[in-house]
């Protein structure tokens, strides 16, 4: 389904014979759970601002979407699962129209739930990669892609391509010792298996995050040929310190997207430079849409971002900006195919399942050269979007290679075996019985 500007929405919708009232009684319920407090604040926070930002920016130049003005408050969570299932409970009894649990940990105890409270679980680019079954997780979406596609991803980069050129060598996976930082580990150890290569797993406990000279001492000890970091927060900084200190190769360190943070980078400044992440976001300030943003919000003082250090110029606010971009243009979706402004859990579903980011799409939002299209549906929920490795140049970011692209070969056996396996120890589980992809 190709989706129209939202004030053309607004239009057909107000022509159809929705009373205008109704859009100034009602409001979109979109809660985010945050943390801005916590050792992932400096992480956290410019992703929340750019989340915010985006639906400030729709509320301030469209009304909102469909007419209808968004209610986007956070739930400060401070990245501890048992205060994220808090929030989710005070949420949903306010009506939320959408969980967005900002950590794997929150995800996984929420997930249970969903098939049962039937409110749709938004984790762009985390949460458990299994999701991507939109057969078993009814409920749960994770576009624009997933850990196992970045995985994937960075093992061909690190590869340049063939795989089993990998065969004798040893990979280091740099990781916080948290649900999130295991996530990777099962696509890991197959193509260790397949590939002939040694997996050397070294967890970060959250107590380590700023002081790792036990993991660099065994990463010195180790050599390994290539140390693939799946850090957040604090971790990355100290992460990116130690390898300076320690001279490892900075062009054998890479990142998954989290570990794309210019303020980590600036810590160091020219000694980080080769050092890669993959991304599947890129920072293009000049767009239509950052500049929407600017005018709407940023200039007009109605953003929380931190313009002194320059964050509206960074990977992580743009990244947020982009999240709420999906989940603004799932209500759309959801608007039209339902026929009113104000849609309900159930059809928000529905809007996930249809969301259709290409390239004109793109374009219409001006944010072409920000991240690859992709496209979800029923038994999609990831969409599986293209990513770039991009590389720290001494003093930002620049893409080093084209759009890459997930192996399925290898990703989807194991996404159908965790998603069996995850069925048969929640059940009874409902499974969506209305796809029929």
């Amino acid at each position: 389904m190709k989706m129209k500007h939202v004030t053309a929405l607004a239009a057909g919708i107000l022509a159809a014979g929705i009373a205008a009232p109704a859009f100034a009684q009602e409001v979109l319920k979109l809660p985010n759970m945050s943390y801005r407090t916590g050792p992932f604040a400096a992480t956290g926070t410019p992703h929340m601002n750019g989340q915010l930002d985006y639906m400030t920016m729709l509320n301030e130049r469209d009304g909102g979407i469909g007419g209808v003005r968004i209610a986007f408050e956070e739930c400060e969570t401070g990245y501890n699962t048992e205060k994220g299932v808090e929030c989710y409970e005070k949420l949903k009894s306010e009506g939320a129209l959408v969980t967005q649990p900002w950590s794997t940990g929150i995800t996984l105890q929420v997930l249970p739930r969903t098939n049962v409270d039937e409110i749709p679980m938004f984790a762009p680019g985390y949460g458990f990669s299994a999701m991507q079954d939109g057969k078993t997780f009814k409920w749960a979406f994770n576009p624009p892609t997933s850990y196992w596609d970045g995985a994937s991803m960075i093992m061909q980069a690190v590869a340049d391509g063939n795989l089993d050129s990998l065969e004798g060598k040893k990979i280091a996976f740099l990781h916080l010792d948290h649900p999130y930082g295991k996530e990777p580990l099962p696509l890991l150890e197959a193509m260790a298996g397949t590939h002939g290569f040694e997996l050397l797993p070294i967890p970060v406990g959250l107590t380590e995050m700023q002081n790792q000279s036990a993991q660099w001492l065994q990463i010195r000890r180790e050599r390994p040929d290539f140390v693939i970091m799946w850090g957040w927060g604090a971790m990355n900084a100290g992460a990116i310190t130690e390898a300076v200190k320690t001279r490892y190769p900075m062009e054998q360190f890479v990142s998954v997207w989290w570990g794309a943070h210019e303020p980590d980078l600036k810590l160091v400044g020219e000694q980080a430079k080769g050092y890669r992440a993959l991304s599947w976001n890129f920072v293009d300030s000049e767009s239509k849409l950052m500049q929407d943003v600017k005018t709407h919000v940023v200039d007009a003082g109605k953003s929380q971002l931190n313009q002194g250090a320059g964050e509206f110029d960074t990977t992580a606010y743009q990244r947020g900006i982009l999240m709420s971009v999906i989940l603004a243009e799932a209500v759309e979706a959801a608007q039209a195919e339902a026929g009113t402004p104000m849609i309900n859990q159930e059809q928000l579903r529905k809007g996930l399942e249809s969301v259709n980011l290409d390239e004109a799409r793109l374009a219409e939002l001006g944010a072409e050269e920000m991240m690859a299209p992709f496209a979800m549906s029923c038994s999609n929920h990831t969409g599986h979007a293209s990513a770039w490795m991009i590389e720290w140049d001494g003093t930002k970011f620049v893409k080093v290679s084209d759009l890459m692209t997930a192996d399925r070969a290898v990703i989807d056996p194991l996404v159908e075996k965790a998603s069996a396996d995850y069925a048969a120890a929640n059940q009874p589980w409902q499974m969506n019985d209305d796809c029929a992809e």
